[in-house]
Parts: structure tokens; sequence; C-alpha cells
């Protein structure tokens, strides 16, 4: 049985919100769809994003925004999870963190406004300011061009040859309009916000302690149902912000995952993206 917290607990709740509250400037939490990444710089490439199992694309599943007050190198700081949706594997899941200070190359030193843009822009973005290329299917850096076109990206093989099968084929003379010619490639998990609520006090009922708990109500139960389309997990409740993290920080160890970064600013501020501590 899990013990009574008291205190104020922060819970996360997945809700339908418009295209635009969802993009990298506007710094999300949320639900599948595709990253929405925070740093342009130093994304995990395909090698770090394919199942160590089968070595299939792993699918985004879910990303914080979780800054850490008092640390200038991380005011802005988000968390990606990544996971294998291809059986047997089901699992496989990765973290990723990426941090910025609040003056940096990518955003405004002054926040984000609450309203929407005069100008909503491409439905999908599939290249970044940095000029890096995402992939089509999983929004991903996409190093991989179609052979014929030259404009259309891919991660991998695997995601090239079913973007194909779905519609590229039909689209490739149509280099002009690709963005607008984005399939759905039934890959990504449906997309929702993580909207932040404070409760005084989680009850026995809504805290798990156990990390069985915490692996059977991701792995086996909510991710299955999540992945066929039903929406949000049962009961509205998707995660706890900040003791959920430290209980996966505890999983991913327990696996033996290897810490690393990919890369890493001057004076020692980290702007790239890595699965060491968070």
């Amino acid at each position: 049985m899990a013990a009574t917290r008291t205190g104020a607990a922060e819970l996360g709740f997945a809700e339908a919100a418009p295209a635009w509250r969802l993009r990298s400037e506007r710094f999300p939490s949320k639900v599948g769809g595709r990253p929405a990444w925070l740093g342009e710089a130093g994304l995990p490439g395909p090698a770090e994003l394919a199942c160590a199992l089968c070595g299939r694309p792993l699918a985004f599943v879910l990303q914080l925004y979780a800054p850490l007050p008092g640390r200038a190198d991380a005011f802005h700081r988000a968390l990606f999870l990544f996971c294998c949706r291809a059986p047997p594997c089901c699992a496989g899941l990765r973290v990723f963190r990426n941090q910025l200070p609040r003056k940096n190359d990518f955003y405004s030193y002054e926040p984000p406004s609450e309203s929407p843009p005069t100008e909503m822009g491409e439905s999908v973005c599939l290249q970044l300011k940095s000029g890096a290329h995402l992939c089509r299917v999983c929004g991903c850096l996409g190093p991989k061009t179609c052979s014929r076109c030259h404009k259309a990206h891919y991660c991998s093989k695997e995601h090239q040859t079913l973007d194909w099968r779905l519609g590229h084929k039909q689209a490739c003379t149509q280099s002009d309009n690709l963005d607008n010619t984005v399939p759905d490639h039934n890959f990504l998990f449906p997309e929702f916000e993580i909207v932040i609520e404070t409760e005084d006090e989680i009850t026995p009922e809504v805290v798990a302690t156990d990390e069985s708990e915490i692996t059977g109500s991701i792995g086996k139960e909510s991710l299955q149902n999540f992945s066929k389309g039903s929406g949000p997990i049962p009961g509205r409740r998707l995660l706890r912000k900040k003791p959920f993290i430290w209980e996966f920080i505890g999983m991913r160890q327990e696996a033996g995952l290897r810490s690393f970064s990919l890369a890493q600013g001057s004076a020692g501020i980290l702007r790239g993206f890595s699965t060491g501590f968070f």
C-alpha cells in the first residue's frame, strides 16, 4: 500500500489543445505527436533513438517542461521520453534531457504570449530554424533523403519505406508541397497537452510507490490503450510531474542504461541532450 503524502503535489492531465500551444517556442509539456524540441542543436540522432533490442526507431511518448529554479543554466529544461512500439519489445524506454539558459540562440528572453499567433504557420514543421531536417514520420532528426526528390527526409530506411507506401510515392513529384502532404503513418501516439495542476494532498489511491506498479501502469496497460488511440489515460491522471521524474530515474538506472552527453557548450553550459543525471 502506498503511504499518504502531505503538502502540495503537481498532477498532469492530458487535455486537447490547439496545435500552436504545443510548439517549441511555447515550452509545452505534452504527450504524443512529434517532439517539440527545446534546443535545435545537438539533437539525438537515429543511433540514439533506435531500440537496443530490435533496432527499430523509438516512438516519442511525452515531454515535460521542468526548469530548475535557481539554476541559470537550466532556466529552460525539458525531459523527453521515447519507447519502442514494435512487438515483442513494446518497451525500450529512453529519456533525454535538454536545457538552456534564459539568454540563448533559440528563444526570446521574455516569456511567450498566451495569445494565439497571428500567423499559424505550417501544420507540420519538418525543418528547424537551425536548418536541421526532421523525419516525416516521427519528427526526429532525418539525415536520410528520398533518392528521387531529395527533399523528403527520414531517420531510417524503415520510415522512408513506410512514408513511400502511404503516400510519398504519389507526392514525390510535388516536392514544393511536401509538408502539406504528410499522411497519417499510424506511428505517432495521439497528441495532448499535459496541463499541470496542484493538489494540496495526494491520497493513497493516487500515489504509486512500487516501481513494478509504475512499470505496469506505463508499459502494459496505459501505453497499450493509448497506442490504440483511446485517448488520455483512464481517469485523466497522466502523471505526477516531480515524483514521476525521480521514480523513472530509478527505473532507468536499475536497467543499467549508460549515461552520455551528445553536445556541450562553452563554460560548461549543457546545450545538447543527455541521458545522464537529471
